[in-house]
């Protein structure tokens, strides 16, 4: 689900999809900057907590990199999309890009 949402509204806001196909192998590829690698590792530290991946560099890396408020909002977004996760494995849902898009759409009209 997260995958397919968010590579969809990536596209729709100018991403690249080499950048999005790239994402697996972001420590290799040349096309994220510092910021977005330490954002990314970041993130996969925090989603693989029980894999025993190295949090304490990821998070000397973020705060290279990233304001304290900006760590707090990233770690919430982090856990908020995890949590999106569980809930739709758990649940067997689907997101449909293009129905969210058409319900959001329904919604502010």
């Amino acid at each position: 689900n997260c995958i397919n949402l968010h590579a969809f509204e990536a596209r729709e806001n100018g991403e690249t999809k080499q950048r999005i196909f790239l994402l697996p192998a972001w420590r290799e590829a040349p096309c994220y900057t510092d910021r977005e690698r330490a954002a990314l590792g970041w993130t996969e530290a925090l989603t693989r907590l029980s894999e025993g991946r190295e949090h304490e560099s990821a998070y000397e890396a973020l705060k290279a990199h990233f304001t304290e408020e900006e760590q707090v909002k990233l770690t919430l977004t982090i856990n908020i999309i995890n949590g999106w996760n569980r809930i739709a494995v758990g649940f067997g849902v689907w997101a449909d890009p293009a129905a969210i898009k058409s319900a959001v759409k329904a919604v502010a009209d």
